[in-house]
């Protein structure tokens, strides 16, 4: 679909704080049709600002606010279990260690935004997906590919965007609610948003807390606690701009086999957006994340907090029905441990653009980036995709695009720490990033109440930053690996009179080229399915995901089996303003991990879980 005219696409481009319309319920076609947002959504991860799913010219993946009060999840994880291309390994259940691989890449190579800002751990390189309160999410946009020519470091997968609650545009709303469930589950949460003049405001807030499971077996019940937190003012400038505020904090308790962490993760944003002219958008944002964990084990105490400051300027123009986003961005991360670094921070700067051509039913999207490190140098990356409508309905499209993952303070600055088994580990200061180059293929249909999507794709990335031991055993991360995935991708759903599915389908063969085996924890087979129904007061439905063997090392030694799980739901409106829901995961109560501990057990995932929740909505 061609753009808009400039002025109109201008008034999409940069709501406060997020760029996301999230009042827009409906696109239309050049024909005039409506595509529902149900079927085509609007999404802004996947580009400088905001496009259809059809338009965006990438594989994407929405899980908007109404699947995720209907799912009820227990934890962000499982709202990202087996969606598309997406491989979630934990350490067990209820805030244990979690890693999200997208695409057959690791952990490290996702990209975790919250409302635009990045929420990563610069010791471990990856999110504390864990520790982020999935009750206070409205929406998560999934792009999978690399993104690094816009997002730069790290984006080798793809990149996960959670969009939080947003102040309303009129009137005032809230919701209290409060929940129970088994393993001493307690919860409660609640909201409230307003508007005065041109200004709004939200605050929301959850506390969460459990006895847990056992994550080995024969081992103890683990708990965990947390309380989250939630702030956003929104001004709505005289010339049609918006300045944006965001506060985000969330702490608590996490046990596990050994000891337990006293943890905090906070995210503080500033975003300003204006109009240059009736062809020219500035936005400005600056922003901090912060996370920090107090590990207090029985082998010793540690702290590990880390610091990432950032400040963009991102400006787009338009011409006919074209469009160029040209901007910088300033990366300063710190790390302040009981582990003496070698070093202990580092900045990055950053030039990108991007080019979008509108050539009626054709669009041709380049875009470039270069980042220039203190500890690793200079990197360019880039990408190039066309799209193609062959009618209102079905679309093509192709790219290819370059990224690189950037070593972290451990593959880097770790100091030599000598064991007393034997052997020891310390940093590579000499590491390259690994660089990554991916190809992709895909066509879709978009209808009035149903939709399908079909890509192929292969990754090839070259210096996988892999552990090295000698005989003595001393370890040490070395640029060895070479890796080589493919993949396909199918995904379908449809909308249509109180019933709602989706369904996704994915087969992958990750490889490690050197030795021709598999890539660890990932599955190489995924399928996830979700229906629902609606009758006047009630819902009804359930969530059948299903996931492959996977090996736990290197050498395809340790197999773990693969299993299915089958999760169901339903809630009943039984007043104004009042609901409750109750939800049973794993209904059949199957025992499965997706890691094995370094003695070889295995973390395991909890069994049978219910939860029962009432909601008072505030209108």
């Amino acid at each position: 679909m061609p753009f808009s005219d400039p002025a109109s696409k201008r008034r999409l481009a940069f709501p406060a704080l997020v760029l996301l319309p999230l009042s827009v319920t409906a696109a239309e076609t050049e024909a005039g049709d409506p595509i529902y947002a149900a079927i085509d959504p609007i999404v802004v991860t996947a580009t400088v600002g905001p496009r259809t799913v059809g338009e965006s010219l990438s594989s994407v993946t929405v899980i908007d606010e109404e699947q995720i009060r209907r799912q009820q999840p227990a934890e962000f994880k499982d709202l990202l279990r087996s969606q598309p291309g997406i491989n979630v390994i934990s350490n067990g259940s209820f805030g244990k260690n979690t890693s999200v691989y997208t695409r057959g890449t690791g952990s490290e190579s996702t990209i975790f935004l919250v409302d635009g800002i990045r929420l990563r751990s610069s010791t471990s390189g990856s999110a504390p997906w864990q520790y982020f309160p999935v009750d206070l999410v409205d929406r998560v946009e999934i792009v999978r590919g690399p993104r690094s020519s816009l997002y730069g470091a790290d984006a080798v997968g793809g990149v996960i965007q959670a969009f939080t609650h947003e102040p309303v545009q009129d009137g005032h709303r809230g919701w209290v609610e409060a929940g129970a469930g088994n393993f001493d589950t307690q919860m409660g949460s609640g909201g409230i948003s307003a508007r005065s003049g041109n200004t709004r405001f939200s605050l929301s807030g959850v506390h969460k807390e459990t006895d847990g499971t056992e994550i080995i077996e024969g081992g103890d019940d683990k708990g965990f606690r947390n309380t989250a937190g939630i702030a956003k003012v929104t001004h709505e400038l005289e010339n049609g701009g918006e300045a944006g505020l965001l506060l985000m904090q969330s702490e608590g308790n996490n046990e596990f086999e050994g000891g337990d962490t006293d943890y905090m993760i906070r995210l503080a944003g500033f975003r300003l957006t204006t109009p240059v002219s009736d062809y020219w958008d500035t936005a400005i944002q600056v922003s901090e994340a912060r996370d920090e964990q107090d590990n207090f084990r029985d082998s010793g105490d540690s702290v590990f907090n880390t610091t990432a400051r950032t400040a963009r300027w991102e400006n787009t123009v338009y011409f006919s029905s074209h469009e160029l986003a040209l901007g910088a961005e300033l990366l300063s991360e710190k790390v302040n441990s009981t582990t003496d670094y070698d070093e202990d921070s580092r900045t990055n700067a950053a030039a990108f653009s991007q080019l979008r051509l509108g050539f009626g039913p054709t669009d041709v999207q380049v875009s470039l980036r270069l980042d220039d490190n203190e500890a690793y140098g200079r990197e360019e990356t880039g990408g190039i995709a066309l799209g193609h409508a062959f009618d209102d309905y079905h679309r093509v499209r192709a790219s290819y695009q370059t990224s690189f993952r950037a070593p972290t303070f451990n593959d880097l600055y770790y100091p030599l720490e000598t064991y007393d088994f034997g052997g020891s580990y310390a940093g590579n200061p000499d590491l390259e990033p690994e660089k990554g180059g991916a190809f992709e293929l895909g066509m879709s249909g978009r209808y009035d109440i149903w939709y399908w999507d079909a890509a192929i794709y292969q990754l090839d990335v070259d210096n996988l930053i892999s552990l090295e031991t000698d005989a003595g055993g001393n370890t040490r991360p070395a640029n060895v690996d070479d890796a080589r995935i493919r993949g396909v991708e199918l995904t379908g759903g449809f909308d249509y009179e109180g019933w709602r599915a989706q369904a996704a389908v994915t087969l992958m063969d990750p490889r490690d080229r050197n030795t021709d085996n598999r890539l660890r924890r990932r599955s190489a087979q995924q399928f996830r399915l979700e229906l629902d129904r609606e009758f006047a007061d009630w819902s009804v439905g359930g969530t059948l995901n299903a996931e492959g063997y996977r090996y736990d090392d290197a050498e395809n030694e340790d197999r773990l089996p693969g299993f299915g799980t089958l999760d169901l739901r339903a809630g009943w409106q039984f007043a104004d303003n009042w609901s409750t829901r109750l939800t049973v995961d794993n209904v059949f109560d199957k025992e499965y991990a997706t890691a094995l501990r370094f003695d070889g057990k295995g973390y395991l995932a909890a069994g049978r879980t219910a939860m029962l929740t009432v909601r008072y909505d505030i209108q």
